[in-house]
């Protein structure tokens, strides 16, 4: 049974789990274990030694830290294409807060994800990335000059997200540094790819349908207590939608006449009682649903699409054509009138000029 196609890779706890769960037979790993080493099975996996890593003791509260990080692998195994699963983890409990397949790792991706950490748990203290270009903006190190100049380090699209909701952001300097993430990638990969193969499960959509599920239980089988049970995370009362914060930003454009911006080829007219000055520069921002509003001084102006007007090209003013012009009489006195005398041909002999006449006798 454990080297049919529904079992084959499961570690021995995960086969007594799905032993019960879909054959009704009840044993214990360790009888697991002592069957399958009996019969000359090997387990599915190697254990690898520890490596020599202090481990970062725990956070005290849940929502203090939010480990967030994605993992690309054959998850539908040969029924499905290489996806990615992005998840969201606590540090405090090793709970999964929240978690995504997706088709690639993304900024849209990780908005999302974090938009369901904050509506079903709500906004933690700080996250923790890796230094993927998503979170770590190449040109966040400044030089010294830059530093006298009083310049401030740039930042990505998601650490503006986050500067504007209040979340503290911590970048790991090393792969080491995201341990706590790492191995509970480890766990679901050895768990999850089987158990979506037992529901044979085959696209991202098929998968994050069936997620909840397997959250639930990877949180009754590996979530913690915190040593400390008030909880960090705050309830989201922010006035602005949380759509209109984790969006595409960073455009800006001048309002032109008639309350119109431009944008990606297309025309916005500001929908607001507000009448912005002509070329009043303002911040263009697109919700993950692709909607469009407008930012100006921490306030959301919502906009329409409108036509672009056709502008007619400018006449110009018509040259008159010239008419038909009269054959002008010549005057009396005109040389044309004057007759023309042909020269004899006499006349054209040219004169013996300087020689004397001989005389006669």
């Amino acid at each position: 049974m454990y080297q049919s196609e529904r079992y084959k890779g499961s570690n021995d706890h995960h086969f007594a789990e799905l032993l019960a769960e879909y054959e009704g037979i009840r044993v214990s790993p360790s009888t697991v274990r002592r069957v399958l080493r009996s019969a000359g099975i090997r387990p599915a996996r190697k254990r690898r030694p520890p490596k020599a890593h202090r481990p970062r003791p725990r956070k005290p509260q849940a929502g203090l830290l939010v480990h967030l990080d994605a993992s690309p692998h054959a998850w539908f195994e040969d029924r499905g294409e290489p996806c990615v699963l992005l998840k969201a983890v606590d540090d405090a409990t090793g709970a999964i807060l929240a978690a995504r397949f997706q088709p690639t790792e993304d900024l849209a991706g990780y908005f999302r994800l974090l938009t369901d950490v904050i509506q079903n748990h709500g906004l933690p203290v700080a996250v923790y990335t890796d230094r993927h270009r998503i979170f770590a903006s190449p040109n966040e190190t400044l030089t010294v000059e830059q530093e006298l100049a009083g310049l401030s380090p740039q930042k990505t699209q998601f650490g503006l997200a986050l500067e504007e909701l209040g979340i503290g952001h911590i970048k790991a300097l090393s792969p080491q540094a995201k341990g706590r993430i790492e191995r509970c990638f480890q766990t679901t990969q050895d768990r999850w790819i089987i158990e979506l193969r037992l529901r044979n499960v085959g696209s991202v959509d098929e998968g994050n349908a069936v997620l909840p599920e397997l959250i639930e239980k990877h949180n009754r089988l590996f979530a913690v207590e915190p040593a400390e049970k008030d909880s960090a995370f705050v309830p989201y009362t922010h006035p602005r939608a949380l759509k209109h914060i984790l969006c595409y930003r960073g455009v800006y454009r001048k309002v032109g006449s008639g309350q119109t911006i431009s944008y990606q080829g297309h025309t916005y007219k500001i929908v607001s009682d507000r009448i912005l000055p002509l070329k009043t520069e303002v911040e263009v921002r697109q919700t993950l649903d692709g909607s469009v509003c407008i930012e100006r001084n921490g306030e959301i102006l919502p906009v329409k699409r409108v036509e672009k007007p056709v502008r007619k090209p400018a006449s110009k003013p018509e040259k008159e054509k010239a008419g038909v012009t009269k054959p002008r009489k010549p005057a009396p006195n005109h040389p044309w009138r004057k007759a023309w005398v042909t020269p004899k041909p006499d006349s054209m002999i040219p004169q013996n000029r300087g020689h004397g006449q001989s005389s006669s006798g």
